[in-house]
């Protein structure tokens, strides 16, 4: 099998997953185009340096955070842009969640950034802790602290502060 068949074989289905995490990160269809597609060239170029039969969702979205990471060190660096041309947002494919999608949307966007990243990879990615702390690059036990607080400030934004 080629490098080339390889890659489309382990790493394309995993688009749509990495695509909901970057949507959800950005809050911007085209922002999470972006990041999903820049986590894709870097994965190619690298390909070479994965190895077969570890875990190439943990590698997918190791990169993809790395990718938006250097995307906010850039942004700090640029001047900002303003769009002129008003574009209708897409939202991205409603195949993760049913009913009350929005609240919890809503919710999920108003945790703090480091909650919300370890309760997406785990509770919508369905990472696994060692994963996370290997994507995130923190400690186990920090992982599971974040994801513990997360949810508990979801469940009170969710209820209205009745945790």
């Amino acid at each position: 099998m080629t490098r080339d068949e390889r890659f489309e074989t382990e790493a394309l289905p995993h688009l749509r997953p990495l695509y909901r995490t970057a949507y959800r990160m950005t809050r911007n269809p085209a922002d999470a185009e972006d990041l999903v597609q820049e986590t894709f060239l870097r994965a190619y170029r690298a390909f070479d340096t994965y190895q077969a039969g570890t875990n190439i969702r943990a590698w997918l979205y190791t990169i993809l955070y790395r990718v938006r990471t250097d995307s906010f060190r850039k942004a700090g660096r640029s001047p900002q842009t303003v769009e002129l041309v008003e574009e209708p947002m897409v939202p991205p494919p409603q195949d993760a969640l049913a009913g009350g999608q929005e609240d919890l949307e809503r919710a999920l966007a108003a945790l703090p950034e480091p909650f919300q990243s370890a309760v997406l990879l785990r509770d919508i990615e369905e990472l696994s802790y060692d994963e996370i702390a290997d994507v995130l690059r923190i400690p186990i036990g920090t992982v599971m602290s974040r994801i513990h607080r997360g949810r508990a400030q979801l469940r009170a934004l969710l209820t209205g502060g009745k945790a």
